[in-house]
């Protein structure tokens, strides 16, 4: 047996793993009735999540005051946000995908960078990974 099928692939546990959770999560947006929508969607049901957080958290401190101080900032950051998104829904899906693409670069630059250090193959490490603490 050669020491490639010795060996199953190291990330196909967290390859299925994350293609499971992916499902899952897909599986209960579409029994709520939440399909993926555009970023500028997503940061208003952010918007919405963190509002109606901080409104319960803030109500079981039953103070009249510290409530209604909380409600005027909810209502003044969403005065904010809802006419950007409004005005600039494209701005969101670029910095969306953007995001998405600096992870898989840094995703990418880790796992190369793993497989160097657990590998033991010092032979192939670069100058800018050589840190001189004298």
């Amino acid at each position: 047996m050669s020491e490639a099928t010795d060996r199953p692939d190291a990330d196909a546990w967290a390859k299925a793993s994350a293609e499971d959770i992916a499902g899952e999560h897909a599986r209960r947006r579409a029994e709520a009735g939440h399909g993926p929508g555009s970023a500028g969607d997503e940061l208003r049901r952010l918007a919405e999540a963190v509002s109606e957080a901080v409104t319960d958290k803030l109500g079981a401190l039953g103070n009249p005051a510290v409530q209604l101080a909380a409600q005027g900032v909810i209502s003044q950051v969403r005065s904010v946000v809802e006419p950007i998104v409004d005005r600039n829904p494209d701005v969101f899906d670029h910095l969306s995908a953007a995001g998405a693409e600096l992870l898989a670069a840094y995703r990418s630059a880790v796992t190369r960078a793993e497989g160097r250090w657990t590998s033991g193959d010092t032979s192939s490490r670069s100058t800018a990974e050589h840190i001189d603490l004298d």
